[in-house]
């Protein structure tokens, strides 16, 4: 078993080698600014085309001690990570948002504020499944968040994580307009990612009914390299090639479940897929709890997130794409 790993991670180093050419912690705001949408492509502020290539951390409830500027310098340095996002708990068993406001904007903020010093990009997941349950505390946190950071260039909002339902004409997509006219009142300019239906799989829903009228708008994407495969490939490229612009905002080397196994041949399909078509991508996730999808093993403090030795299969799977 050990032999097959070290095969496959070096038949995975050799192949990303081949295929990607930046690392992304090279690739900051600095170098590439406001972002906005051309087509179906992530373009800077002169117009290129871009990608961004990091981390999602774990939900805030759960692991608030990666939700500081330690985190987000390693990520930066050693996940060779240009965007970082963090997941705002709404509403759990243990808490989150709805309950205890105040203490989870903080953590967003601290997150935010890391991520701006270190100069890259984050991306703000409101982590709902039902946040068309919950739009007047979104539409609050949303019109707070863009008041205060829409300024800067390095923000990206996420303000539905994986929608359950599949009513997207009637249900999700007005709550996303709801929440992008609120961003809007404050930031004309940064980039919006829209959650599709189905824990945002279904993007050929939104590609029959997308959000008119408005600029920098990408839909998510979320996998999972062991569930989900060709089918969901072949989804995704009918909706770009309908014109949907498409943004990677969770993935994963395991199943749905985050258990293993580390699915090594269906990861480097999707990355191939990716990279054909320049989708930015964060993987799922800055953990370092006991299940295949932690990029991080088990006890992992925050000054050691994304040593190599600190690493799982996963996570070293994910930094070598990263920095390849």
């Amino acid at each position: 078993m050990k032999f097959l790993l070290l095969t496959c991670l070096f038949i995975a180093n050799n192949w990303i080698s081949s295929v990607i050419s930046k690392d992304a912690a090279l690739e900051t705001v600095s170098k590439h600014g406001q972002l906005s949408v051309d087509g179906v492509n992530l373009v800077n502020q002169y117009g290129e085309k871009v990608q961004l290539k990091g981390m999602s951390l774990f939900w805030s409830v759960w692991m608030p001690y990666y939700y500081n500027k330690t985190t987000v310098d390693n990520i930066k340095e050693y996940c060779h990570s240009n965007i970082v996002r963090p997941m705002m708990a709404i509403d759990t068993k243990d808490g989150g948002y709805l309950t205890d406001p105040d203490n989870e904007e903080a953590l967003i903020d601290a997150v935010v504020e890391a991520a701006i010093e270190d100069d890259i990009y984050v991306l703000v997941d409101w982590q709902d499944f039902e946040a068309e349950n919950h739009l007047e505390q979104s539409l609050y946190f949303f019109d707070r968040l863009s008041k205060k950071y829409g300024g800067y260039p390095n923000i990206i909002y996420e303000p539905y994580n994986e929608p359950i339902t599949l009513e997207w004409s009637n249900v999700v997509k007005p709550y996303h307009e709801a929440v992008i006219k609120t961003i809007r009142n404050n930031d004309p300019d940064n980039l919006i990612v829209v959650g599709t239906p189905q824990w945002s799989q279904r993007l050929d829903l939104a590609a029959a009914d997308p959000i008119l009228n408005q600029s920098n708008i990408m839909y998510s994407l979320h996998f999972y390299a062991g569930t989900h495969q060709q089918s969901e490939r072949d989804i995704t490229k009918a909706a770009i090639d309908a014109g949907l612009p498409v943004f990677v905002s969770e993935y994963g080397t395991v199943n749905a479940d985050a258990s293993l196994p580390v699915n090594v041949s269906e990861t480097l399909l999707w990355y191939e897929f990716m990279e054909e078509r320049g989708m930015s991508y964060v993987n799922f996730a800055v953990s370092d709890k006991e299940e295949g999808a932690a990029a991080l093993i088990p006890g992992t403090p925050p000054e050691k997130v994304c040593w190599e030795d600190y690493l799982t299969e996963s996570g070293k799977i994910v930094v070598e794409h990263n920095k390849a």
